[in-house]
């Protein structure tokens, strides 16, 4: 995709404000300081659009960026910041939860940092999409602080600590070089393609019939996620 356009079209706190016109969304999500801002600049070639909190782990809005007027990149809160008061966590992961087991992006881009482990959360997260259903891709941030021999094994590794089939390891990304960046637009681009058309999103009361429209998920439903199985925050 070129992109052509793209500005922050809306940030919403609540279940009830998010766009309902049935454009596909790519949602970003990692834990605090991994690089997300960074990397949704880069891919849209825009400085400063995606910006970083002064104050890590304490955004709760979830900022859709329309792009081409026709998909949302969403750029939703980081997670894992310790000093984050539980409250705050726990409005996070409710809402994040009832945005991904609603409407739900096409694509779930999850980020992890290239030098360090995956953690637990990153872990978890990963299982919890799997569960629900939601289309999701892997990638390595800061893939330039690595060189090209540590890169392999870091990826192997992260790809095993998340449980990834070893045919679809992490993708290692660079924000700052733009290594990665294409293999990464065309991901993008494909779940974007399978969404022709806006869509209106079924209301409440509506059969609740899918309206994820991926062909590699349409024998999936998003299941009631148990309580051992939901993201803690």
């Amino acid at each position: 995709m070129i992109v052509t356009s793209c500005c922050l079209k809306t940030s919403v706190q609540s279940a009830g404000q998010l766009p309902r016109d049935g454009f596909p969304q790519i949602a970003f999500m990692g834990r605090s300081n991994v690089g997300k801002s960074s990397l949704i600049n880069r891919l849209l070639g825009r400085k400063g659009l995606a910006r970083t909190s002064k104050t890590p782990g304490r955004t709760r809005a979830l900022h859709f960026f329309l792009v081409n007027g026709r998909c949302y990149f969403v750029d939703l809160p980081g997670y894992g910041y310790a000093k984050v008061p539980r409250p705050m966590r726990e409005e996070w992961k409710g809402f994040v939860e009832s945005y991904l087991e609603g409407r739900g992006p096409d694509l779930a881009v999850v980020l992890t940092d290239a030098r360090r482990p995956p953690t637990p959360l990153d872990r978890e997260l990963v299982d919890w999409l799997r569960a629900a259903g939601v289309p999701h891709t892997v990638v390595l941030t800061k893939a330039d602080k690595l060189s090209r021999r540590e890169l392999l094994p870091a990826s192997r590794q992260a790809g095993a600590a998340l449980g990834l089939p070893s045919d679809l390891p992490p993708l290692p990304v660079s924000a700052v070089s733009g290594d990665g960046v294409p293999a990464l637009w065309r991901t993008i681009d494909d779940a974007c393609s399978r969404r022709r058309s806006p869509e209106p999103v079924p209301s409440s009361d509506d059969d609740g019939a899918s309206h994820r429209p991926n062909p590699r998920h349409q024998a999936l439903t998003t299941p009631e996620i148990p309580a051992s199985r939901r993201m803690r925050p």
